[in-house]
């Protein structure tokens, strides 16, 4: 029998692989972070599966989304990444992983690490959700709202408060899986 999953979740192996491993799973590693704040700014404006199915592209072409090494890309680099066909060539959204390292750094020298500054804005525990269905689900709440003017007010780009929640949806800070999901509540 098949397991019953968040209706999002389509047929495709990246994304049922990506709902049963990844989202909503608590992460506390600074790099992973800086890795799905990236990720889930270029998705604006797109779907999810459309970064997802370019995600090791992403990987390659960020430098494993270090932010150490991203913040001192210059503009030939920003160039070459233009021209990269595997990843989403907007501009702006490549400048921006440049930009949010920058401040990435400035935040980790601040709290000690990045980790330490974003779970505060959840109490440094996950939210558990109890939602019946996908439709109840909010595009952003008070907490990625304060996160994403936090963020501005730090230098970040492509952060607003819809990215914010999806952000915090993937790196587990809320676990949103429905209550029909077999992973809601971590069951």
């Amino acid at each position: 029998m098949d397991k019953k999953r968040c209706e999002w979740v389509t047929s495709e192996q990246v994304y049922i692989d990506y709902h049963d491993l990844e989202w909503g799973r608590p992460v506390h590693e600074d790099q992973k972070l800086f890795e799905m704040l990236s990720l889930e700014g270029a998705q604006a404006g797109l779907s999810w599966i459309t970064i997802l199915k370019r995600r090791e592209h992403y990987g390659r072409a960020f430098d494993g989304f270090d932010p150490a090494i991203v913040s001192k890309y210059d503009d030939d680099k920003i160039g070459e990444l233009l021209q990269n066909e595997g990843i989403i060539r907007n501009k702006l959204k490549v400048r921006s992983v440049v930009t949010n390292a920058q401040a990435f750094l400035k935040i980790q020298k601040e709290f000690g690490s990045f980790d330490a500054y974003i779970w505060e804005f959840v109490g440094g525990a996950p939210f558990l959700n109890d939602w019946q269905i996908h439709d109840e689900v909010p595009a952003s709440t008070k907490e990625s709202e304060e996160m994403s003017k936090d963020l501005k007010r730090r230098g970040f780009k492509f952060v607003g408060p819809t990215i914010c929640y999806a952000f915090m949806q993937a790196t587990g800070m809320v676990n949103d899986h429905v209550k029909d999901c077999f992973l809601h509540k971590g069951k």
